[in-house]
């Protein structure tokens, strides 16, 4: 996976092992990235991870807003296989970025709304501002959830609040499932190879360039051409082939987070259409 990371030098444990110093950290030249009309405005940068505020279609600006990461990004470390986090209290907080990439303030959560690693890997935060406080204050919106699945071929950009870098790229494929080490992820995004995204990218948006609109949540990528292991998923597709692809990086699709944000922003797993795992 893209590591989390402590400070800006070193990595967490990911994944359930040891990992070294993310050392392409160090070395932009290492990532192909490209500065581009797709801007920062609405990303966050966490601790460890990047992460954005988001919004479904539905939101309304009173509603409390939203902070989209993943799931092994969580302050309480990594879910474990089947394990759900829903509406458990946090304070933890995010700096705000504006459009070139500045810190304009600070928010904080109220709550983990909604966290795991099984099917998909994804956190979700309620704040303590509403959408409307923060666009009155910062004059920055949330970037909105696409509800309808991404297209192959669609050209993308995983913009990372941790490292105020963007990555530009193409959708090359879906994995039917993406397997890393004692987790598993279902309809995973693979990019192109010009989306050489580091240590520090989790859990940033994927923004589709022609809509502007987040299609899945940046999560992983093979470092090494293992094959299933910590920080070398593998694809494993419906007739259970295994897949290994040296260098490539993936996401994890969100427009089916849509069906369970519910009336004032709250996570709703019972709600039709909503597939995400429940505790």
């Amino acid at each position: 996976m893209n590591k989390p990371l402590i400070g800006a030098l070193f990595a967490v444990l990911f994944l359930g092992a040891g990992i070294a110093p993310a050392t392409a950290a160090t070395d932009p030249d290492t990532a192909e990235v490209r500065v581009k009309a797709v801007d920062f405005a609405g990303t966050v940068a966490l601790s460890n991870c990047s992460g954005s505020v988001v919004r479904a279609p539905s939101s309304q600006p009173g509603d409390p807003a939203l902070v989209m990461s993943n799931g092994h990004c969580l302050e309480s470390g990594f879910p474990d296989p089947g394990e759900v986090v829903l509406n458990q209290a946090s304070t933890r907080s995010f700096t705000l970025l504006n459009a070139a990439g500045s810190g304009v303030g600070t928010l904080r959560a109220s709550k983990v709304a909604y966290g795991t690693m099984t099917d998909t890997d994804v956190s979700l935060y309620q704040l303590t501002r509403t959408y409307a406080q923060i666009e009155s204050s910062y004059g920055i919106e949330a970037l909105e959830l696409d509800a309808a699945r991404p297209v192959q071929g669609s050209a993308i950009t995983v913009a990372s609040g941790y490292w105020k870098r963007t990555y530009s790229c193409d959708i090359d494929g879906f994995a039917y499932r993406l397997k890393e080490g004692a987790w598993t992820w279902k309809d995973s995004i693979r990019y192109t190879s010009a989306c050489r995204t580091i240590g520090g990218t989790s859990g940033s948006p994927v923004i589709d360039d022609a809509t502007g609109k987040v299609v899945a949540v940046n999560n992983t990528g093979n470092e090494d051409g293992q094959q299933c292991t910590d920080n070398n998923p593998c694809e494993v597709d419906e007739n259970g082939t295994v897949t290994v692809r040296e260098g490539i990086n993936y996401a994890q699709q969100t427009y089916g987070i849509v069906p369970c944000i519910g009336s004032g922003n709250q996570i709703d797993l019972n709600r039709a259409g909503c597939a995400l795992p429940k505790p």
